[in-house]
């Protein structure tokens, strides 16, 4: 057929809507294939996409900044530069954009402005009355949902915000959903280690003319400790109600972005030394950074490591990315004192959590697997 349609390509598997980021043609252009045509924001990152045929871009119908859903029609093509072309309709366009307040209807409005006589008092709870005191709300505007129509302070909730509201970008909206349903449908608990890091952090500093970093370290740590430990390198099919023993050590290292969060993984971590480990990160991060992941660099993992050290957190519990069974939350290193043959000594301190699915790992394993882990960062001399 002389005309063919540009449609929205699948670019992950959890994928169901893109955002043209930049179209790298305009309409009458002439496009071969393998040509970039596209950037699509998807649910994880900007990922190019290139002609499978070649042809002449004859109209553009989903613009820059708008959405689209999986195998909408983005573009006519034609084979040749003056082919008739067919009508086709346009996508309804969703722009990814902050919305103002005014555009926006709250949930908690009434449906129908309903007043009450004049000088009727609104049969409404002391806290709600205090609420609408403080926020200016008039409640005879506001249809009670307590008992015999009585106005509760629920019924408030969102009605005194006049601020801006922002659309959730394609990977906000993943990392939302996702996160909702891990919380909700795993069984988390969490394992705290202390560990004392003054070795570690003292290592580090002689090995900072090469550009590795105490994250390095932690994840050739972590590395090291799955693969003695490999039942914490395991995953829970929730669909079909099975374990995965993942069969390599693939670690996801959270990065955070502009538009939300992604993990880009370093695979088989335990085979590679500190200097190919501490390269694979940093050209990960970068990539990340600039939205130029390709889906096969962050889709999948065995265990994944969330740092928020470098922000001076002392300690805090991750959320599990299914389908993986653990994730390690490292806190920032502090100063503190302990007694070692009678003495006081300073010494530098780091606390991990580990988040374990109970179904796939139990206590006495993410317990022995930390263990491990403090005893290879305490004696960084057998990282290397």
């Amino acid at each position: 057929m002389p005309t063919f349609l540009l449609t929205m390509p699948k670019l992950s598997p959890t994928m169901e809507v893109g955002t043209i980021a930049k179209w790298h043609v305009k309409e009458g252009d002439f496009a071969d294939a393998g040509q970039l045509l596209i950037e699509v924001s998807t649910d994880k990152a900007t990922v190019e996409y290139n002609a499978l045929d070649p042809g002449y871009i004859r109209k553009i119908l989903v613009k820059e900044g708008q959405e689209a859903k999986v195998n909408d029609t983005l573009a006519i093509m034609t084979e040749g530069k003056d082919d008739p072309i067919e009508e086709v309709k346009a996508p309804t366009p969703t722009p990814t954009a902050t919305l103002p307040s005014s555009s926006v209807t709250s949930p908690f409005q009434p449906e129908k402005e309903e007043r009450l006589p004049r000088g009727a008092r609104p049969f409404a709870s002391p806290l709600a009355r205090k609420l609408a005191k403080k926020s200016n709300i008039d409640l005879s505007s506001i249809r009670g949902t307590g008992p015999r129509g009585r106005i509760m302070s629920r019924d408030l909730a969102g009605l005194a915000f006049s601020g801006p509201e922002e659309g959730l970008s394609p990977i906000r909206k993943i990392i939302a959903a996702r996160l909702q349903q891990a919380k909700r449908d795993i069984p988390h608990f969490y394992v705290n280690q202390s560990i004392d890091v003054t070795a570690l952090l003292a290592k580090r500093a002689e090995l900072k003319e090469q550009g590795i970093t105490v994250n390095d370290l932690i994840v050739k740590g972590c590395s090291l400790a799955l693969k003695e430990h490999p039942s914490i390198n395991s995953g829970f099919d929730g669909n079909r109600n099975v374990i995965l023993r993942f069969p390599s050590i693939d670690i996801s290292i959270a990065v955070d972005v502009e538009a939300g969060l992604i993990t880009p993984i370093v695979f088989e971590a335990d085979k590679k030394s500190i200097q190919e480990l501490s390269s694979t990160i940093k050209g990960l991060v970068k990539k990340a950074k600039d939205g130029k992941l390709q889906p096969a660099e962050f889709q999948g993992g065995s265990f994944s490591i969330s740092n928020l050290g470098m922000f001076g957190i002392t300690s805090f519990g991750a959320i599990i990315n299914p389908p993986q069974g653990a994730i390690l939350a490292v806190g920032g290193s502090q100063e503190r004192l302990k007694i070692v043959d009678g003495k006081v000594v300073p010494y530098m301190e780091m606390i991990v959590t580990l988040s374990v699915d109970h179904r796939v790992i139990d206590g006495a394993a993410a317990a022995k697997f930390l263990k491990t882990l403090k005893e290879l960062l305490e004696e960084p001399a057998k990282l290397l």
